[in-house]
């Protein structure tokens, strides 16, 4: 599988995906309560993923899966006017939440189920995603196999498993017998792709003929797609090309650099280059920006305006970068130790073939150029956004030592740095996201007639989006002792209530007992013998 995974994400389209070595499918659904015939949550202060401030205390009534009333019903700091409730039956559900905050469900954009190299059982996935409030997950590659992925799309939107609505993006060429050489194969590959159900295309690259072709026959037949520009084929196929064809979002940040280049067409790659060699290709990666025009030149902004112009989206996906530019914190992260499954972390550690695997000599040299990198991508993202720019929030979990769902939640810090308000960060990952798959009219914003989709925490995330972590944020009690606050208290998908705290400790059940099959109860720093 680990061969597979390598092909699959360096888009070598010669590779016939018709065969995949599936993970564990998740089981029935034995969690959640409702969705009820009347649910309603009393007291909340709700931020709807607009763009609005913060509102309440707000009451919240749900109607099998739908919202049917958002109403004010006081003011801060005085008693409730109980005459503007919303009356509740003997037989409806009512949650008393009084001083919590009310989001809509999150979503993640690049989220990849993950394979037999990485051990992660579909159960294992899903529920760290839930745990932390996302409730729709597009897979940007089917790794699984597409039937895989739908087979859980449905279960997920019957409910009869425990996970967030799933999107099936298929990998470009995935199940073909021979490679796509073509425009005529193209096409055909991608109306092929909407005969058994994918709902778009992720591509890596392509002969420019084969793009063009590709890209307008998903967008003409209704489709979406995202595209990782891999160097591969980069130098032919940059990101402008991808927009005016029709892509959806690009993924990462592959391809844009490129479209900047005023002084030269090639990235300049050392003269000993491999991209097998993912160290080269990786921190190579790492000096692409500053080979790019200036924040704010003609070009620079030539670039921005077109995409602008294209109403093209962005999904940056900046922490799964983020080990590049701090090895060390990035491993070390304080839930690996719980939440980290150890065949997940072996497939992290320094390994040739492991996908992301790939620190054979990182430097404190290769981290600051990361770290300049860091500066000018966020400078063109940010301003993106200002100028009315469609920026959304994905994680690309499972690879470089970043985890399912905390990983979501250190992309929305990591929007914050680049200079995002909190409340661009929360429509960044709920509204824009949901206008990106083109279900805006469905979840994305606590509105009247969208889906029950909801996350529920006590602490208020504008304040510090660290309280959205499983592991919450560090506080010091009235007896100067440090505590643990937030995390999330309830995810609730189409109005089906969960217990996100369970889901957790289910996740820390699942890990304990993989360890104990394994008699390994510590997960081991690489080449440190104390350990």
């Amino acid at each position: 599988m680990k061969k597979s995974l390598i092909l699959l994400f360096l888009g070598l389209m010669a590779f016939p995906f018709g065969i995949f070595s599936q993970i564990m499918p998740a089981p029935e659904r034995k969690e959640g309560e409702g969705p009820y015939n009347k649910l309603i949550v009393r007291g909340v202060t709700l931020i709807d993923g607009t763009g609005a401030p913060p509102i309440g205390p707000v009451d919240i009534v749900v109607e099998k899966n739908k919202i049917m009333d958002v109403r004010v019903v006081g003011y801060p700091g005085l008693p409730i006017k109980e005459d503007r409730r919303p009356q509740a039956g003997a037989n409806d559900k009512v949650m008393d939440l009084e001083g919590h905050y009310l989001l809509p469900g999150f979503i993640d954009m690049h989220g990849h189920v993950g394979g037999t190299g990485q051990g992660t059982p579909a159960e294992y996935v899903f529920k760290l995603w839930m745990a932390h409030g996302i409730t729709t997950v597009r897979d940007p590659a089917a790794s699984n196999g597409l039937d895989w992925v739908l087979d859980h799309k449905r279960k997920s939107s019957t409910n009869t498993i425990t996970a967030p609505r799933l999107l099936a993006y298929t990998v470009f060429g995935q199940g073909a017998t021979k490679p796509i050489t073509t425009a005529e194969e193209a096409k055909a590959w991608v109306n092929e792709n909407k005969r058994r159900g994918g709902d778009g295309i992720k591509f890596f690259g392509a002969k420019p003929e084969v793009m063009q072709a590709a890209l307008e026959e998903n967008k003409r037949i209704g489709l979406r797609s995202a595209m990782h520009h891999a160097q591969m084929d980069v130098a032919r196929w940059n990101v402008l090309h991808s927009a005016r064809a029709g892509l959806t979002t690009m993924e990462h940040w592959y391809g844009l650099p490129e479209a900047l280049f005023t002084d030269r067409t090639i990235q300049d790659y050392r003269l000993d280059y491999n991209y097998q060699n993912e160290q080269h290709r990786f921190a190579e990666a790492g000096k692409l920006w500053k080979q790019a025009a200036a924040p704010y030149s003609d070009h620079w902004n030539k670039v921005m305006q077109e995409l602008l112009d294209l109403d093209f989206t962005i999904v940056p996906t900046f922490n799964i970068y983020e080990a590049n530019r701090d090895l060390m914190r990035t491993r070390r992260a304080e839930w690996h130790d719980e939440y980290t499954l150890p065949s997940l972390w072996r497939f992290y550690s320094p390994n040739r073939e492991s996908h992301g695997s790939y620190w054979f000599d990182w430097t404190t040299e290769e981290e600051i150029q990361w770290k300049e990198n860091y500066q000018l991508w966020m400078t063109f993202i940010n301003e993106y956004k200002n100028r009315g720019g469609r920026v959304v929030t994905g994680s690309d979990s499972g690879f470089i030592y970043q985890l399912y769902g905390f990983a979501y939640i250190r992309e929305m810090e990591m929007l914050r740095e680049a200079g995002f308000h909190p409340l661009e960060v929360i429509r960044a990952s709920t509204l824009k996201a949901a206008e990106a798959i083109g279900m805006e009219k469905e979840i994305g914003s606590v509105e009247v007639g969208k889906l029950a989709d909801f996350v529920i925490l006590e602490e208020n995330p504008l304040q510090n989006l660290k309280v959205l972590y499983g592991t919450g944020a560090i506080r010091i009690n009235d007896s100067n002792e440090p505590i643990r606050v937030g995390g999330v208290k309830y995810t609730v998908k189409d109005g089906i209530v969960y217990d996100a705290k369970q889901l957790l400790e289910d996740v820390r059940t699942i890990v304990n007992q993989h360890k104990a099959r394994e008699a390994s109860r510590k997960l081991k720093q690489p080449g440190l013998d104390w350990e």
